[in-house]
């Protein structure tokens, strides 16, 4: 490379500078003649390369012409920021800023965690289960015989033939009253699978809360009063409910709990919240308690039932559907 090509690499690079005007051409730009492997970067290895007697003369070009080209390499990007900051939209900073969307928990969380914070200032402990059961805990040790029609393969979500999705929180009692010897004094939140025809007050899927005191002298009138002041805490002092005779196969005797329900157009209805009872001696025979020492009470909520009585949602199934519009309200 003689002197000549210095000084004509250095005229090109300030020519080809002059027509650039965009971001991306400038920095293709700087790769040609100041990158690593440049053009102009590529003078300063080939000085080696003259006669002795231009090498201080080469030198001189090589590096005039480089500190030019960088200098009129950052002018020209300076006046690119400029312009874009120029063209940029102007924020008035004046106005109201854009308020931020912020997530919250869903209708059914809190509902979970508002009656959880009840049974827990009433002295209950919480405990928890799997969806995933085997017979014995969803049927068998809940004093349900193979001839009972709660275990027709068409009334549950079996997986094989003997695990199945709970179709009860009631699992969670035999569970724990394996493990826990009385006093025992426990809720159970959790999902349970039905195979449902889906409508305005049924889903295959919902939730339940379950409730187990187990002790020495525990009759009705504890259960009794204890869904009274549940009921009257959740929903208010005034609450009309009541206690309907049923049959459940682990509890005897058995109610189910009825709220009433007064409509939009004013009429009233009772409406099923869930069932109890007096845990039957069969029960804790399966479990290893001993049923002539100790006697127990259990209920089980519907926890969308508790959330549409109380905040007077006329169809479960708005619940599942995520529309904003309805869960806003919450």
């Amino acid at each position: 490379m003689t002197l000549e090509q210095f000084t004509q690499i250095g005229q090109q690079a300030r020519a080809e500078l002059d027509g650039i005007r965009g971001a991306d051409a400038l920095e293709a730009y700087r790769v040609k003649y100041l990158g690593r492997k440049g053009l102009v970067t590529g003078m300063l290895s080939m000085i080696g390369n003259l006669p002795a007697e231009q090498k201080k003369d080469g030198g001189q070009i090589a590096n005039r012409i480089k500190n030019e080209i960088t200098q009129a390499f950052e002018d020209a990007k300076s006046r690119l920021e400029a312009v874009r900051e120029k063209n940029a939209p102007v924020v008035d900073v004046t106005l109201p800023g854009i308020e931020v969307r912020q997530g919250k928990s869903h209708i059914i969380t809190q509902t979970i965690s508002d009656l959880l914070e009840i049974f827990g200032r009433m002295g209950f402990d919480i405990a928890y289960g799997p969806e995933i059961e085997d017979e014995w805990h969803n049927f068998i040790a809940l004093n349900i015989p193979p001839e009972h029609p709660a275990r027709d393969p068409g009334d549950n979500f079996y997986i094989d033939e003997s695990m199945l999705l709970r179709s009860q929180t009631s699992t969670i009692q035999i569970r724990v009253m394996e493990k826990q010897k009385p006093p025992i004094r426990v809720v159970a939140p959790g999902r349970v699978y039905r195979p449902d025809t889906v409508d305005a007050t049924h889903m295959f899927m919902f939730h339940q809360l379950e409730a187990l005191v187990v002790d020495e002298g525990v009759s009705m009138v504890d259960l009794k009063s204890s869904i009274n002041q549940f009921i009257h805490t959740f929903f208010g002092a005034d609450t009309q409910w009541r206690f309907r005779p049923s049959f459940f196969p682990f509890t005897e005797p058995s109610c189910e709990v009825d709220i009433l329900w007064v409509d939009k157009s004013g009429r009233r209805n009772w409406m099923e919240i869930g069932g109890c009872g007096m845990v039957d001696p069969n029960v804790f025979d399966a479990v290893g308690i001993d049923s002539e020492k100790y006697t127990g009470w259990a209920f089980g909520f519907g926890i969308e039932r508790l959330a549409m009585k109380k905040y007077g949602i006329t169809d479960i199934r708005l619940l599942f559907e995520n529309d904003l519009r309805f869960l806003k309200q919450f």
